[in-house]
């Protein structure tokens, strides 16, 4: 269970999970009070989370709705793009990032580093990143203020380069794992749980070219699994919530 970072179920994870999963992300507090209800929360519970959740800067509520800070539709962005990779066919080229930027603060080192994980980069040396060239999104702040960008082929064999950047095999392993619970999961409680799981494990695909991939690449099945639970659980909040 620990090795599938499987969170306990708490009013907040419900109610921030619910807000990120519908378009626009805003509910009114009756409807994120039924969701509760689906799990056993007790609507002071619920109340209770949503009052801490707008303290924190989570949420901000106006007339009765309750709606993503700016913080959180970051978040809900990558993990629609996790859902749906913005992938694009791959020529064989390497986008390479090299930190230029000089007396770089602690502050500035973090983000840089945070961009560079949501943008799947990964570390060749202290200062080098790269990837496939075949994912197109915008390139952050920070990464356009600390770094320089070239495009590059290897030398030696790029399937080689990228299992050396990525553990394929351990993202495999888990990705597995990940599907049998959500299939053998009894109850409502612990296949959302099992698929807020599955989401946050979509976000460390490196989405590699098919050509890098290892044969069967559990990706595109985790995420028609995790695109099932969805229909299943946007059909339950359409009959027992919002109706």
């Amino acid at each position: 269970m620990d090795s599938l970072e499987i969170r306990p179920l708490t009013a907040r994870s419900v109610v921030l999970s619910t807000l990120l999963g519908v378009h626009p992300p805003r509910l009114p507090a009756r409807y994120l009070v039924r969701v509760g209800e689906l799990f056993g929360i007790a609507e002071g519970t619920i109340r209770v989370a949503l009052s801490r959740m707008v303290a924190a800067g989570d949420l901000v509520q106006s007339g009765g709705m309750y709606a993503l800070t700016e913080r959180l539709l970051a978040r809900q962005a990558r993990q629609d793009e996790a859902r749906l990779p913005p992938t694009r066919p791959w020529d064989g080229g390497w986008e390479i990032a090299v930190i230029t930027a000089e007396r770089r603060p602690a502050a500035d080192r973090a983000a840089l580093r945070q961009a560079m994980s949501t943008m799947r980069l990964a570390e060749l040396r202290e200062g080098t990143w790269l990837r496939p060239a075949n994912v197109t999104r915008p390139r952050p702040e920070p990464v356009l203020r600390q770094c320089t960008f070239l495009t590059g082929r290897p030398e030696g064999d790029p399937a080689a380069l990228a299992a050396s950047l990525w553990d394929l095999d351990a993202w495999t392993a888990k990705a597995h794992a990940l599907r049998t619970a959500l299939a053998e999961a009894a109850s409502i409680a612990e296949r959302f749980t099992y698929a807020a799981a599955i989401l946050r494990h979509l976000l460390n695909d490196p989405l590699l070219p098919p050509e890098l991939l290892p044969p069967d690449w559990p990706g595109p099945d985790l995420r028609a699994h995790y695109e099932a639970f969805e229909a299943d659980f946007e059909q339950l909040l359409t009959t027992h919530v919002l109706a």
